[in-house]
């Protein structure tokens, strides 16, 4: 994932006021907080609930409710591996499994500051190739435990996973 500029609350109140007037303004200000910053930081709740005469209990809501957006920094590489139906039926759940067992990585542990996360998604739309995994917007199929293996090294590059 490319690092983004780090947090800067100033920063943040021009982004929001530049969209505040937008009509339905509240996701494509989270949108461009994560854009500018790669998450929502805590802090801007409150300058997004006074910009938009919201409660912070709604901004909250709707920024934890949808999975992409993150109250973290992002890590080095975030790899979406699909755990949908036909992606279990063609082995993604031993790709799980042996990902634990050779590397400790864990899927849906989120913003615990390493530089890799394994999350979980249910269907990329490549059901014919599975198992399958998104990264860094490349959608990789077929995925064995070797190519995960590549998925989860920061330091290789993604395309040294494709066929």
């Amino acid at each position: 994932m490319p690092r983004s500029a780090s947090w800067d609350p100033d920063r943040a109140r021009t982004l929001i006021a530049e969209l505040s007037p937008l009509e339905g303004p509240l996701l494509p200000i989270l949108h461009t907080l994560q854009e500018a910053f790669g998450y929502v930081d805590a802090a801007a709740i409150p300058l997004i609930a006074d910009a938009l005469n919201l409660s912070q209990a709604e901004v909250f809501g709707t920024l934890s409710f949808y999975d992409d957006f993150r109250d973290a920094p992002p890590p080095r590489r975030l790899v979406k591996l699909c755990r949908a139906e036909a992606c279990q039926a063609l082995g993604c759940e031993d790709l799980v499994d042996g990902l634990a067992r050779s590397q400790g990585i864990a899927p849906d542990v989120h913003g615990d500051g390493t530089a890799v996360e394994v999350h979980s998604v249910y269907c990329l739309g490549n059901c014919a190739l599975g198992p399958s995994a998104l990264v860094d917007d490349t959608l990789i199929g077929r995925l064995d435990a070797d190519r995960l293996a590549v998925l989860c090294d920061p330091d290789r590059k993604v395309s040294e996973a494709l066929p």
